[in-house]
């Protein structure tokens, strides 16, 4: 019974400390300490104690991890959300707990850290990708980007890193146990093995020189009050702010003019292609700068919904391109299983269901000081954190990353600096300069290496303007990364089959 209880304390304590290594803290090195934690937490474990135990361990993370979404939506959705996304750890528990007992290990020792971490990113992985589309925050590689490890993304993508920190966590793990073992030399290796795993960064070559020429990009954070949910009553004074934003650019910019102007996602709610206003705005704004302008807005001409769009425009109101968002954001943007959702609380008919687009999210921008057009990846605020939409965007010829995104309904929350990472990280994993552009912050431009050059403050108006460099090389990450995700999924769930069928073999003497 005390046993039980430590372990259950150890669990909550470790996944509390996990939300410690992301923003606004940042102290990433206690993420494999964490999870080291976690591996003692789970060592006698059956499988119904290991499910209980990881479930302890994700809720303890998710529900300061995602704080955020309590201010934006309130505490009933944010208990749920925090509960539903623990479960990938109680799998995680149940499946090692399968793993360990089999004992199909037990000569490979070494090999059970690989598997624990193989089987913790097969959870992320599939909590990436279901139900409703997936919800990938949270993931441990993205805590990493300010560490060495960081710069494996180039050649494996956010799995591998969140299986390099993993490893190096059940490394720790597996330091402690075998200590108590007296197993002297295993105790003695295991954390230097755990550091140079970490390390491992170092081994890769990353690449920020500009291969397609440098441009100059001019994003306009307009800001917006700090009302949560009602900032997007402030549809028009956003528009303005955005506006007056893009003419103090102008003035900065008037003897070294910028080549593409980015407002962020819902910077003119209003659509220009139907609102007069908003559209004389738009044209106001291109006049004073004479480039082409990438704004968000929300089109509402379907009949069974509306898109979250960005629309790019070349001057006297003429669409260059547009780009609807694929991946609207369940609960938030849209009601799944609507008629279940209505017995819980009738507010989920004031949801206007957001429709998934369709379409590579690439825009091709005319640069009129390279004399060609540039394809640009502009994945739209949360489609940031899902691998396939920026890999398929940079594979298919975008040569600049920009991430349009909206986070005035989260407050002085860490969500727009998590997201930032996510960025940050997809920069790394891409080879691409990036630039994450909110309505009010937090804001930034990113080097191919995760490096800020520059950045905004939350709840300000600001305006940021940079040469970036234009890259055309595709990284092992783009190039593999669909063979990596799938084979960090397939790989550990066989493994963990072929334990079931063990112990169930012997149990029933079989």
């Amino acid at each position: 019974m005390l046993t039980g209880l430590r372990n259950l304390l150890l669990a909550v304590a470790a996944g509390a400390g996990l939300n410690l290594a992301f923003p606004d803290t940042g102290w990433w090195y206690l993420a494999p300490v964490s999870i080291a934690v976690l591996w003692w937490a789970l060592e006698r474990a059956n499988a119904w104690g290991g499910f209980l135990l990881g479930w302890a361990f994700g809720i303890a993370f998710m529900l300061p991890h995602v704080w955020w979404a309590n201010v934006a939506v309130g505490l009933v959705p944010w208990i749920a959300l925090s509960v539903a996304e623990g479960l990938a750890w109680g799998v995680v528990g149940a499946a090692w707990a399968h793993v360990r007992r089999s004992n199909i290990l037990e000569a490979h020792r070494w090999a059970e850290t690989v598997t624990f971490a193989a089987i913790w990113v097969a959870a992320e992985q599939l909590r990436s990708m279901m139900p409703f589309g997936g919800f990938p925050w949270g993931r441990v590689g993205y805590a990493f980007v300010d560490a060495p490890v960081a710069r494996i993304a180039w050649a494996g993508g956010v799995p591998l890193v969140s299986f390099a920190v993993v490893l190096a966590g059940a490394l720790l793990g597996l330091a402690w146990e075998s200590a108590r073992l007296r197993r002297g030399i295993t105790a003695a290796l295991a954390p230097v093995l755990a550091i140079a795993v970490l390390g491992t960064g170092y081994l890769v070559p990353l690449d920020n020189r500009a291969q397609e020429g440098t441009m100059r990009v001019g994003a306009v954070q307009g800001n917006v009050p700090d009302l949560g949910l009602e900032a997007f009553s402030q549809a028009r004074l956003v528009t303005e702010n955005h506006l007056a934003g893009t003419l103090e650019l102008a003035e900065e910019t008037a003897d070294n003019p910028v080549d593409l102007v980015v407002w962020p996602e819902n910077a003119a709610d209003f659509d220009p292609r139907v609102d007069e206003r908003t559209l004389a705005a738009v044209e106001q704004a291109q006049e004073a700068t004479g480039a082409p302008l990438l704004l968000g807005t929300v089109d509402y001409t379907p009949v069974d919904g509306r898109y979250n769009t960005m629309l790019l425009f070349g001057g006297d109101g003429v669409i260059l391109d547009t780009y609807s968002k694929q991946r609207p954001a369940p609960f938030a943007e849209y009601v799944p299983l609507r008629s279940i959702a209505r017995q819980v609380t009738p507010e989920v008919d004031r949801v206007t269901d957001m429709l998934a687009g369709t379409g590579a999210a690439v825009m091709e921008v005319p640069v009129a000081s390279l004399d060609r057009t540039v394809a640009i990846a502009t994945p739209i605020c949360f489609e940031v954190a899902y691998d396939g939409i920026v890999r398929e965007a940079v594979a298919k010829g975008a040569e600049l990353l920009i991430v349009p995104t909206n986070n005035a309904s989260f407050g002085h929350t860490a969500e727009s600096t998590q997201q930032l990472q996510m960025t940050r990280m997809r920069a790394i994993e891409t080879g691409r300069w990036a630039i994450q552009i909110s309505t009010v912050g937090v804001s930034a431009v990113v080097d191919p290496s995760g490096r800020v050059v520059s950045d905004t403050e939350l709840f300000t108006a600001d305006q940021l303007v940079e040469r970036v460099g234009l890259r055309s090389d595709l990284t092992p990450a783009v190039r593999l990364g669909w063979f990596i995700g799938w084979g960090i999924v397939i790989v550990p769930t066989v493994i963990v089959l072929l334990a079931v069928r063990r112990r169930v073999a012997e149990r029933y003497d079989w």
